[in-house]
């Protein structure tokens, strides 16, 4: 099944986020996103300025279902009037565990708590799962993602060096 999630618990969830004009809509990734998948990835890490410039670190953006959805993973996308807008991924670490990686959301989009959709998304899609513990990173000159981690209960639990990027990492628990 490389070609959707199918499995995934949810399906076309719909939100509309504090201070949105439009109604946005979270699925889960399908083949027919790759396209779009990689153009919000550059996009949003050049409106942040960090971007490292493409390389092997992406490679699991060519092949979300290897990396995310065959493995006991998620990647969800967003849409506002069938434009790709926010996206977001669990990789599973271990049974209780997973590590949110590639939240992205447009540059033209941002500030619309569509991030926040996100992540609430991908929280409630592992905590159906199984997922007790969430860990993530961003670099410290992401600001913007650094706030919404904190204010979603995210804790700070280190920082270190990836590349010239210095990097935050935090991780939240359920019961």
């Amino acid at each position: 099944m490389d070609t959707e999630q199918s499995d995934s618990p949810l399906r076309g969830q719909q939100a509309d986020p504090p201070g949105s004009s439009a109604m946005l809509t979270i699925r889960p990734y399908q083949a027919a996103d790759k396209e779009a998948v990689w153009r919000l990835h550059n996009e949003a890490l050049a409106g942040t300025g960090a971007h490292a410039g493409n390389g092997p670190w992406d490679a699991d953006l060519h092949d979300i279902p290897t990396h995310y959805t065959q493995t006991g993973g998620v990647f969800l996308v967003g849409e506002v009037a069938g434009s790709l807008v926010v996206m977001g991924a669990l990789q599973r670490l271990d049974s209780t565990t997973a590590q949110v990686k590639r939240m992205r959301v447009a540059p033209a989009c941002q500030r619309r708590g569509y991030g926040t959709a996100m992540l609430t998304a991908l929280e409630q899609t592992g905590r159906r799962l199984g997922i007790q513990r969430f860990v993530l990173d961003t670099t410290d000159i992401q600001l913007a993602a650094q706030r919404l981690y904190t204010k979603q209960g995210y804790r700070e639990t280190g920082r270190g060096k990836l590349g010239r990027f210095n990097v935050i990492y935090y991780e939240k628990r359920f019961p």
